[in-house]
């Protein structure tokens, strides 16, 4: 797989199924300014902030050029970030686990549900089951993705991360495409791509500039 990088063609991402809106991707919608919100709804944080500023991204922004997307994945707690529970929250704004407890302890909930819909297209991430042991490979490449200077450290930190992340990987039961295409670090994410389909910003947790960068590409030609 070649990984998505800031300045360049973004790549297509690849969805199990749409649940909300139709079926798109970066080459249909150029001339628009896209935001794709990355989220796992077994994850607090993606509905205390994420969820609430690229909703409101989308109500300020949508008629000026502004796509903003949703793709649910799967990176951990397989048994809860499931196309089911996705498909709960879109007919029924029913949340669980974390998402579930986090939100009843801030009164968010009302009698137990999302108290907001979620008014852009949702998918969920193309999640492919891990059917072959950990390659030694893949293991050196995920580590190097994260820790660039990992090939300058001591000998025994490097055995030590190289057990931990193999350890780590043959925990996962699944790849998720999207999630791993654009080598995002947990929930919530955001991918940017501007007008011209180029990935302009990929990052992972609270994004408070994110207005003003929307706002600046939105005037780009």
């Amino acid at each position: 797989m070649i990984k998505a990088r800031i300045g360049q063609k973004a790549p297509l991402f690849s969805v199990s199924e749409w649940l909300q809106g139709q079926s798109t991707n970066f080459d249909k919608l150029l001339g628009n300014v896209i935001l794709v919100e990355v989220f796992q709804v077994n994850c607090p944080g993606c509905f205390l902030y994420a969820l609430p500023q690229a909703i409101d991204l989308h109500r300020q922004y949508s008629n000026q050029g502004l796509v903003v997307l949703g793709i649910a994945t799967a990176f951990e707690d397989f048994d809860k970030n499931t196309l089911e529970n996705l498909q709960k929250l879109v007919n029924q704004g029913e949340v669980i686990g974390e998402t579930l407890y986090s939100l009843s302890q801030h009164g968010i909930l009302k009698s137990g549900r999302l108290p907001y819909n979620i008014p852009f297209s949702l998918a969920m991430d193309k999640l492919v089951k891990r059917d072959s042991a950990v390659s030694e490979t893949e293991v050196l490449t995920f580590i190097r993705e994260h820790l660039p200077d990992f090939d300058r450290q001591p000998n025994g930190f490097r055995k030590k991360v190289i057990g931990q992340v193999q350890d780590y990987l043959q925990k996962l039961d699944y790849h998720a495409h999207t999630f791993e295409l654009f080598n995002l670090k947990g929930t919530p994410s955001y991918i940017l791509v501007d007008k011209q389909g180029i990935l302009r910003d990929c990052g992972f947790g609270n994004h408070p500039e994110m207005e003003n960068q929307i706002k600046t590409l939105l005037q780009e030609l």
